[in-house]
This record gives structure tokens, sequence and C-alpha cells, in this order.
């Protein structure tokens, strides 16, 4: 087997293993918190407010993260950060407001340095030909994670309207432990075949070695061109459904008590639908790695997009307006609310988002894979702020609204990913022309 589609089976595994206990514990942290606070009435965190702070410290470490990859390399970095959310998750065993909201700070910076590491890992173990192939193999190894972890979830959380200290404290011990095996995975990836460092991208832009300055100086001159300011906007979409599908959804249909008795533990099987949607894009996209060099990337976001559309009407029919601010008894138009149809709603989130990411990471890994540092440290600065002020407004905005803003921002997302995507096609079809009249001619 090429040993640089192992190194991706092995980053794949690492991620999958961190992620299970990450994802998990952001699935779960505003329900858990809710508990927390009954039990002691002097924490006053909260889950939004934590999650916001997170995106907010990983939108500004963005910007100096490519500095700090040219000096420590991608798995170096990718193993630091991933400390970081060890260290969070372990919080949780002695819940202090203060404490919630310095590992939320802290693992927003260390989100950066796994992220972009691995985006610069995943380019360098890839082509042209490959890079498809290896995005949709490891997104869909990423988010089986979202399986395991809410598996857990559903039967700990089986029949409890109040999740106790006890069931609190077992969780965060087995994700914390299983988060410690990803690191394990993250130890053992090889250096993968670099390209040549005197190579330079279509935008002008170095490859990453260089010093931390030249670094910075090429992320912000990466960043004011036009594709990277058009691309900028498909990745604000992902970020307000990133926090829409990882934050809101699974506390609303929580928060939702006209669901039944078993509205807490839909949480953790919304978590495994999402999960089920992800992978199965993920493995789709995967395996058509090489027909989408042929058709391009936008038919895909497209299809992702119309999936998003009727997974947002369905949540709007579904769950009633105030259901992201805690236990509520409003409905919605369907009274009762369908348990199948919210988590139907979780499978059609998670497949479309697999649309946009998988082929996002296809854009980066292949139009930009000479300046691959600099690319994704600028996908993942926009995308936290993003995430970020979304979890802001999700505090004050009610379900509809929030609904609304993703279907304006996903309309002008997909719109301009299409029009980054289709002058790749025409450059792509022309020199495939000028090839073929080459060997009519030889």
């Amino acid at each position: 087997m090429d040993h640089r589609l192992v190194n991706v089976i092995i980053l794949g595994l690492g991620f999958m293993f961190l992620f299970t206990a990450f994802q998990t514990m952001g699935n779960i942290e505003q329900t858990v918190i809710n508990s927390i606070k009954a039990d002691e009435p002097t924490f006053e965190g909260d889950g939004y407010t934590s999650l916001a702070v997170i995106y907010a410290m990983l939108s500004v470490a963005n910007w100096l993260t490519p500095s700090v990859l040219s000096k420590i390399g991608p798995k170096v970095a990718m193993l630091l950060g991933a400390i970081t959310y060890c260290v969070f998750i372990v919080t949780f065993m002695w819940p202090r407001t203060w404490l919630l909201y310095v590992a939320s700070a802290v693992l927003g910076s260390g989100a950066a340095l796994i992220w972009i590491g691995q985006g610069m890992y995943l380019s360098k173990c890839s082509d042209e030909q490959t890079i498809s192939r290896n995005s949709g193999i490891f997104w869909a190894m990423l988010q089986m994670s979202m399986f395991f972890g809410n598996l857990l979830v559903f039967f700990m959380f089986q029949g409890k309207t109040h999740i106790d200290m006890e069931t609190r404290t077992l969780v965060f011990s087995i994700l914390t432990g299983v988060a410690i095996i990803g690191i394990v995975f993250l130890c053992c990836l090889r250096n993968p075949h670099n390209r040549s460092t005197q190579e330079i991208s279509d935008d002008g832009i170095p490859e990453i070695q260089q010093s931390p300055k030249q670094a910075l100086v090429s992320a912000i001159r990466l960043f004011v061109t036009k594709r990277m300011l058009l691309l900028s906007v498909s990745f604000i979409y992902t970020g307000l459904a990133l926090s829409f599908f990882s934050g809101v959804y699974g506390a609303s249909i929580g928060f939702t008590n006209a669901i039944g008795e078993t509205a807490k533990q839909l949480v953790g099987l919304n978590g495994v639908f999402l999960g089920v949607g992800e992978v199965l894009g993920g493995i789709v996209f995967g395996l058509l790695g090489k027909r989408t060099t042929k058709w391009g990337r936008d038919p895909i976001v497209i299809i992702g997009f119309i999936i998003h559309i009727m997974s947002f009407f369905l949540v709007f029919m579904n769950l009633p307006d105030s259901a992201p601010f805690g236990d509520t008894d409003d409905v919605s138009y369907f009274d009762p609310p369908v348990p199948s149809i919210a988590i139907l709603c979780s499978f059609l989130l998670g497949l479309g988002d697999a649309c946009f990411n998988t082929q996002i990471y296809s854009m980066l890994g292949g139009v930009f894979a000479k300046s691959s540092a600099e690319a994704f440290s600028i996908f993942k600065f926009t995308q936290s702020v993003a995430t970020a002020v979304s979890f802001v407004y999700s505090s004050h905005l009610g379900l509809r609204m929030q609904l609304a803003i993703l279907l304006v921002s996903g309309i002008l997302g997909t719109m301009s990913f299409c029009a980054v995507e289709w002058p790749v096609k025409r450059s792509r079809a022309m020199v495939a022309n000028e090839s073929k009249f080459v060997d009519i001619k030889n």
C-alpha cells in the first residue's frame, strides 16, 4: 500500500479517537452544564459562551499558526493541539466557571495548531489526482467519531432528565481515555514526501518553508486574493452550520419537552446520525475522488446545500422557536414534535456538511497545495469567526431566525464556491485539450 495513503489512514484514526471525545463533549456541553448548575448553584458557566470563546481564540490563533508551523512542522503542532483537547475535557470533572472559560481559550489556541497542521499534512500526503480521495477518506474516518461517543451518551443518559455527578464523571473519564488513544495514533505519523521548496503557487505564494514573519505575510497576501475572498463566503457558511449542528440543534432537541421522556436521550442519538451523514458523505466522495476531478467540485456543493435546505425546513416545522434557550413546553407546526424527523434532520445536516467540507478540503489541498498552511489557516480563521459569532447570537435569537441566517448564508456560500470552481474547471479542461493536441501531433 502507498505509504502516503497509510499516513492518511493513521491521521484519520488519530482524529477519529480524539474527536470521538471532543465532538461528543461539544454535543452535550450545554445539556450537561444545565445539570451542573442544578447541583452547584455557584457555577455560572454557559455552554454556548464556552464554545464562542473556543472559536474566537481559534480565529485569532489561526494568523499566528503558519509561523509556528514553519518552525515545528505539522506533526508536532497536531500533538500539542491534541493535548489541549484532553485538558478541556478533564476540567469538567471540577466544574468552575473561570476554569471553563480558561480551558476554552487554551483549547481554541490548540485547535488552530491541530487543524492547520492537519491540512498541511494531508496536502503533503496528496497530489492533484489523490487529494479528493484522501480528503474523503480522512473526512469519513474523522466523522466516525460521531458514532461511538454519542452512542455512549445515548445509553448513559437513558431515562434521565437530570445528568447526575456520577454519570457525568464516568462519561468524562471515558472520553478523556479515548482522546489519549487518539494522541497515541498521532505520535505514529511518519513524515510525508515534501514538495520542492522552490515551487510557487498559482497565487504567487511560496510554500511553508520560510521564516515565521514571511509565513504571516504570505497568509495575509493569500487572504486578499480574489479567489480566497470568494471562498471565505463559503467558509463563513460552514462555520455557521457547524455551530448549529454541533451545539444548538442537539440542545434544542433535548430542551423540547413535548418530545417526551426520550428528549435528553435523543441528544446522543442526534450525534450518532450526524455522524452517519458525515461518514456516508466522506465515503461516497472518497470513492468518487477521480470522477470529481472530472466533474468538478461544484455539483457536490450544490447537492449539499439542497440537502441542507430540506433539513432547515423540517427543523422549522418540527421544533419550537424557543428550543435553543432551555427546557420549553412550546411546540411548532408538528404537534407533538416527531422524534424520527428530528433524527432525520441530524442525518441530513451531517450529509450536507460532508458535501461542503470534503470539497473545500479538496480545493485547498489541490488548487492551493503549495501554500497549504496559509490556505487552511485562512479557512479555519474565517470559519471560526463565523462559528464564534453564531454561538454568541444563539443565546439570543430564536430557532427560526437562526435558520433564516443559515439559509441566506448558504445561498451566498454556494454561489461563491461555484464562482471559484468554474474557472478551475475551465483551466483544467484547457490543459487536457492541449495535452490531447500534443499527443495527436506527435
